[in-house]
């Protein structure tokens, strides 16, 4: 059954429910089918998230397909950063910086039980860091810039550190040559939740969204868009609207070709990867910014929950989008990184998990990508879609005002957008400290789903059995198995343990373990036979087997 709110609704709505947002496919496809909309966005990452909430908190009636799962391609494999980016002061774009900086501080405040303040550790070495001692007092004017242009509004200013100090925050570091640190604050988000729960707040707003849905055509009415023209469980959907959004990341210039048949592309597909170790291998406490040998890019290391995630690569990609994994020769290159900076010695054995993504970047197809500017950029095309392209998670809330700014002058219609201060579904009177405080599952529960804890929380009272863990080693409950499949539009073992947990990237072999439960909980939830339950066990263990060999035999992706 799906909860409808009268269709302006007020700012709070999204923060006031008493019952859990409970999302049924079968009536989501009926309403998709039945109704014509102001706005469909197509493209389920963080882009087109924002876009339909901003749609449907101003009224619109608003729809959102997406091919593949929520998040599935970019938006799950970011570096899960919610930040200014130093680099770009570095760049000399300073106004992006402020403005992601202002950006970053909404995100804390309307989500902050997903984006949690992060310390950042610059270690100053004689040699062979990123900066010695006589460059570390450029970089912290750098630093000084970004706490004054916005950096501030997260209640701590950028300190320089003692040799102690840094050992304390990063004691497995080699000492031999360090000389003190920089630490400075930003933020982290599980990406892939946050744009799950995106979604959840415009359905909670009125707005129709369905995964697995792709749009296999557009539908035109006079020379101008006019909807899409969908597949999804084997039915056929047309759907109907005044205006059409494409905001489908790295395969933007196939839609717009669909639009369009001169359309020249436009994207830039830029690769970057990140593996995870077990925390016990690094022990930091922090993220702590490494030289890479041999290369101008730095390397991160964040420590998550007993993990560890090493990253990023940025290269160009010449590849299929739909299949990009971290390659062998990329896992090497981080972990060569890692083993320069820090005690010990990290192996491939070490790598419990990987992701590779691919960044959406506009411009020349001259220069690296890492030189390439991050700026957003929206279009109408001639037969009338708006295009959104570039960008980053850290402004995703202002791209998606700007992109139905662009809806509202197609539709000939005026509203302002609403989503400044709006809190998404689990924000609205979240206590971080007092959460944290409780511990246990109450505090796993809690930064995964804020407020709305409380509806799997019950599911739990009414069974005790599902307080149970899912995955050996991690703190998911079957619960939430059973809450992704009634009100978060999970479909398939993957969906679950790759997005709705994250259970592939931090502990990939234990997940493979719990593939056949979760599938014996999705059948009964969803009504599968078994042999529909068996088949999306078989391809996660596939999907793995994949992954696996491209990471460690260094196969093609």
């Amino acid at each position: 059954m799906i909860t409808m709110p009268a269709r302006k609704p007020r700012r709070s709505a999204a923060a006031t429910r008493r019952t859990p947002l409970l999302l049924d496919r079968a009536a989501l496809k009926r309403r998709l089918a039945d109704d014509t909309y102001d706005v469909l966005v197509i493209g389920g990452g963080i882009t087109g998230a924002y876009a339909v909430l901003d749609a449907a908190s101003r009224g619109l009636r608003a729809a959102l397909i997406e091919k593949d799962d929520f998040a599935s391609g970019t938006s799950s494999k970011s570096s899960k950063m919610v930040h200014g980016g130093l680099r770009y002061i570095e760049q000399g774009n300073v106004n992006l910086v402020r403005h992601s900086l202002l950006e970053r501080h909404r995100f804390r405040k309307n989500a902050p039980h997903l984006v949690h303040r992060l310390p950042f550790l610059f270690p100053i070495l004689e040699k062979e860091g990123i900066f010695d001692a006589r460059l570390a007092k450029g970089f912290e004017g750098l630093l000084w810039t970004y706490d004054l242009v916005g950096g501030w509004r997260i209640g701590k200013l950028h300190q320089r550190l003692t040799v102690p100090e840094v050992l304390a925050q990063a004691p497995t570091l080699r000492a031999e040559n360090l000389k003190g640190g920089l630490m400075y604050f930003d933020a982290r988000t599980d990406d892939a939740r946050l744009v799950l729960t995106i979604i959840r707040t415009a359905a909670a707003l009125g707005a129709t969204v369905l995964n697995g849905a792709r749009a296999e055509g557009l539908l035109m009415q006079m020379g101008k868009v006019a909807g899409a023209r969908v597949s999804t469980d084997g039915d056929t959907v047309d759907i109907r609207a005044r205006a059409v959004v494409n905001a489908t990341g790295v395969w933007t210039d196939e839609l717009d070709a669909k639009a369009d048949d001169g359309h020249k592309p436009q994207v830039r597909p830029a690769k970057g990867v990140h593996i995870v170790v077990p925390w016990d291998k690094v022990r930091i406490n922090c993220t702590v910014t490494v030289p890479i040998p041999g290369r101008a890019r730095r390397a991160t290391c964040t420590r998550w929950g007993n993990s560890v995630v090493l990253g990023t690569t940025d290269e160009d990609y010449q590849g299929s989008p739909d299949d990009v994994h971290c390659t062998r020769e990329e896992m090497d290159f981080l972990l060569e990184g890692a083993n320069t900076a820090f005690e010990g010695k990290l192996t491939p054995d070490d790598v419990v998990g990987s992701i590779g993504g691919l960044r959406p970047l506009v411009g020349g197809k001259e220069g690296a990508t890492l030189d390439m500017r991050r700026d957003h950029h929206i279009t109408v095309g001639r037969t009338g879609m708006v295009t959104v392209t570039g960008g980053k998670l850290t402004t995703s809330r202002h791209m998606g005002e700007l992109v139905i700014d662009k809806v509202m002058t197609v539709l000939g219609r005026k509203g302002k957008s609403r989503t400044t201060d709006l809190p998404l579904l689990g924000g609205a009177g979240y206590d971080a400290e007092a959460v944290a405080a409780s511990g246990g599952i109450a505090a796993h529960l809690g930064e995964r789903f804020g407020t709305e804890a409380r509806f799997v929380g019950d599911l739990i009272q009414d069974d005790p059995a599902l307080a149970e863990p899912i995955v050996a080693g991690l703190p998911y409950t079957k619960a939430e198995v059973v809450y992704a499949a009634r009100a978060e539009l999970a479909r398939s073992v993957d969906d679950v343990l790759s997005r709705r947990m994250r259970a592939r990237l931090f502990a990939r072999d234990a997940s493979v373990d719990a593939a056949e439960a979760v599938g014996a909980i999705l059948g009964q939830e969803l009504n599968l036979s078994q042999a529909e339950a068996d088949r999306s066990v078989a391809e996660y263990l596939a999907d793995v087997r994949h992954e696996k060999s491209v990471l460690l035999e260094g196969a093609a992706a």
